[in-house]
């Protein structure tokens, strides 16, 4: 199809996010041709180069945070990126696999395990549409006050409306998060800060809440650096607390988050799975901000549709998917966790595979409840229960690693909990985890119960490579880095494989990186094959976060190959993280 299309016919009906305005799409082709700064969409009117959405375009919708106020891309740097990264996508010289913490280390082992696009996808892209707003939506200026008021009901207007029915039209999703500099507040936008952001979360949530097989999201760091989002990322990010240019938009974009968690229970109700249909049903207050709902045993069988209380305890998570148990701890219920145990629910059962939901097989009830931000009254049924506080899954993750909060960091202390990892021979220290995912006063609440800021002989990595390497969209990583630094965490600590598998995973990576080289390897394989001897500063290059450089400089991180002899400025050029190039360079000087 091609020029511009003058009927504006919208897309088909949809009950959960109306169209209001038609979906204007560039082809992939077409922007690959591109340069400089972007036109807007009245430009590309003119020129013949928009398109309406019709069944059957396959289209990429592109999230994005703005540079400026009155245009995203002043400089057309963002987009740069996005046009370097589409080609090497194209080109499959940059591999789009999943994130780093949600691939099992042993799966490089067996390749076939490790989810990634594959070559009929990329042929797809190849002749597929990409939406973004710039471009789609007509005279789109800064968000001002009144863009929704009735009286400015303007085709911008109308379009910026119908954002969700695009991201729901949308076969694939990515969100551009390169390190750039605001134009106008000089702010570092990244990832952590796209997240942030209440109207990208609810574009998040449109996509991971829609009704498609795949809701999978590409997450663009630079043009070397892609991964597929980790699936808890969007549960701790809630529409409501979000930021917003115009603080009108937050009761608006709030109910569409709620009509597309409605809607996809709805569609699990009917087609299942059930266990995901439970989750979503056990988690709908937390997710919406809401107080959990105080259920008795007869409203509690009845909400998630189990025939009886002796069929809802006596469920094995292996089997089920999710239990009465799981079900009770994920929606805050204590009173029910009781009265479960009491028909002979193990309080230490394991989970099921629920990875696409952010848990993983072989992890205990009490880690999910902590990993799902429970209050310590919920924490504190369970251990009266006499749930395992030292049990760990598969991999070495127990609850202490997963705590999300100072509460309960405290509560679990209260009950002898082991976060100062005294048994050197555990591969998780529990600062690890905590350092990566939870805010800097839980980080503080383990130092100050004389949590060791890092113990060399117990892990493969200290926590400040963790933190580092797995952190990326945390928006306290910086702050929990610099506590970490403070408390003399070893900015000069060398990553050695601690277990026999993790010295193969490793070996195994090397040869692939050899192969391929740095620059067109996967963000998995690059990390794993450049492991040994690898330092926070490696990691940091690695990561592309100019903060954490600037910490890790300041305390004086040692100028250091790794053990196959790369620096940490030839890994962030390897990345696509060209603006560490700056100060990485200068320290090297």
């Amino acid at each position: 199809m091609g020029g511009s299309l003058c009927c504006e016919k919208p897309l088909p009906p949809n009950h959960v996010h109306p169209c209001l305005f038609p979906m204007y799409l560039v082809k992939v082709s077409d922007f690959l041709e591109m340069k400089g700064t972007p036109e807007p969409h009245d430009i590309l009117m003119q020129k013949g180069l928009l398109h309406q959405w019709e069944p059957g375009m396959f289209t990429l919708f592109v999230s994005h945070q703005w540079l400026g106020s009155q245009h995203p891309d002043p400089t057309g740097q963002q987009l740069g990126v996005l046009r370097t990264a589409l080609r090497r996508i194209l080109e499959q010289s940059l591999q789009v696999e999943e994130d780093l913490t949600s691939i099992k280390p042993a799966a490089l082992l067996d390749p076939e395990q490790i989810k990634r696009l594959s070559k009929p996808t990329l042929q797809q892209i190849e002749r597929g549409y990409l939406f973004i707003d710039w471009f789609a939506i007509p005279q789109i200026t800064a968000r001002l006050p009144g863009v929704n008021e009735e009286s400015t009901r303007s085709s911008a207007a109308l379009a910026v409306q119908s954002i969700p029915a695009y991201v729901e039209a949308a076969d694939l999703f990515l969100a551009l998060v390169p390190e750039l500099l605001h134009a106008d507040t000089g702010l570092i936008c990244s990832y952590s800060s796209w997240l942030s952001r209440g109207w990208c979360r609810a574009e998040l949530w449109c996509r991971l809440l829609s009704n498609k097989s795949d809701t999978s999201i590409i997450v663009i760091y630079s043009t070397c650096d892609a991964e597929l989002m980790f699936p808890l990322v969007w549960q701790r990010n809630l529409i409501a607390d979000g930021l917003f240019t115009v603080e009108s938009d937050r009761a608006v974009v709030v109910k569409l988050g709620e009509a597309a968690l409605e809607s996809k229970l709805e569609t699990l109700h009917i087609e299942g799975p059930v266990s995901h249909y439970r989750f979503y049903l056990a988690c709908r207050p937390r997710l919406l901000g809401h107080q959990p709902m105080a259920l008795d045993c007869e409203d509690f069988l009845r909400y998630f549709h189990f025939p009886s209380l002796q069929e809802a305890a006596e469920g094995r998570s292996c089997r089920d998917g999710l239990t009465g148990l799981l079900c009770a701890v994920l929606a805050g219920n204590a009173h029910m966790i009781r009265m479960l145990a009491k028909h002979r629910a193990d309080v230490n059962d394991r989970l099921g595979d629920l990875s696409e939901l952010g848990y993983y097989e072989t992890q205990t009830v009490l880690t999910a409840a902590v990993k799902s931000h429970q209050e310590p009254p919920v924490l504190e049924t369970l251990i009266e229960l006499r749930a395992d506080l030292h049990a760990q899954s598969r991999s070495g993750v127990g609850c202490a690693f997963a705590v999300r909060s100072a509460e309960q960091v405290q509560c679990l202390l209260a009950h002898r909990a082991d976060f100062q990892c005294a048994d050197v021979g555990v591969a998780t220290p529990p600062l690890n985890g905590v350092a990566n995912y939870a805010d800097t006063a839980t980080v503080a609440a383990l130092l100050a119960a004389r949590c060791e800021p890092d113990h060399p002989r117990s892990a493969t990595m200290g926590p400040l490579t963790a933190s580092t390497l797995f952190g990326r969209g945390n928006p306290y990583i910086a702050s929990n880095v610099r506590l970490l630094l403070e408390h003399k965490a070893l900015v000069d600590r060398r990553c050695q494989p601690a277990t026999a598998m993790t010295r193969q995973v490793c070996a195994v990576a090397r040869k692939k990186l050899d192969e391929r080289g740095l620059d067109r390897s996967s963000t998995f394989v690059r990390t794993w094959g450049s492991m040994q001897g690898m330092t926070p500063l490696h990691a940091a290059a690695l990561s592309g976060n100019s903060e954490l450089v600037r910490s890790l400089l300041e305390y004086r991180a040692p100028l250091a190959t790794n053990d196959h002899g790369t620096l940490p400025h030839e890994l962030a050029e390897a990345c696509g993280h060209t603006h560490l190039l700056p100060l990485l360079e200068t320290f090297y000087t």
